[in-house]
């Protein structure tokens, strides 16, 4: 699990405002994200199966926002071409060791969502927000055991 206040401070803060999309509200929709899909940073690829990194992204996932979303906006591909020296599609696998990828790349996959991000303040509306739109209704992930995920991160010894 990682310190909290680094990963907040080091990776989401300056991840996402290379792309000038930080926000309080979209940091702890990341931090909700990260604490539900591997415990806070416990598991870096997925047991059993393909996810990738922190916010364990689907190779697919991570190929189609490429394809289909970031390609066509230079206010992203230019941003992530100069500060994190990509002239080409990463491979999926870029998402278990570059923790800045990975948050620019989860921050870029709530982007396509219309519906603006829940207020950093109300747990309940970041999971629906989490489980519609990076969940999906297909996705494992429950409520309670979701809600304890993100309090068990953010109040630890290591969020502060």
């Amino acid at each position: 699990m990682f310190d909290l206040a680094q990963f907040r401070e080091y990776i989401i803060k300056p991840s996402t405002s290379i792309i000038k999309e930080y926000s309080e509200d979209a940091e702890e929709l990341l931090v909700f994200t990260c604490a539900v899909e591997s415990l806070g940073g416990k598991y870096l690829k997925q047991v059993g199966g393909p996810a990738c990194g922190i916010y364990q992204m689907e190779p697919f996932t991570h190929d189609d926002l490429w394809r289909n979303y970031i390609k066509h906006r230079t206010r992203l591909t230019y941003p992530l071409g100069y500060n994190m020296c990509i002239n080409q599609i990463p491979l999926p696998q870029r998402l278990v060791y570059d923790l800045a990828y990975a948050t620019v790349m989860a921050r870029i996959h709530y982007l396509r969502v219309p519906e603006a991000l829940p207020n950093k303040d109300d747990v309940d509306a970041m999971w629906d927000y989490y489980k519609t739109y990076y969940n999906t209704s297909k996705g494992k992930a429950t409520k309670a055991k979701s809600l304890k995920k993100y309090k068990d991160f953010t109040t630890s010894p290591n969020a502060k």
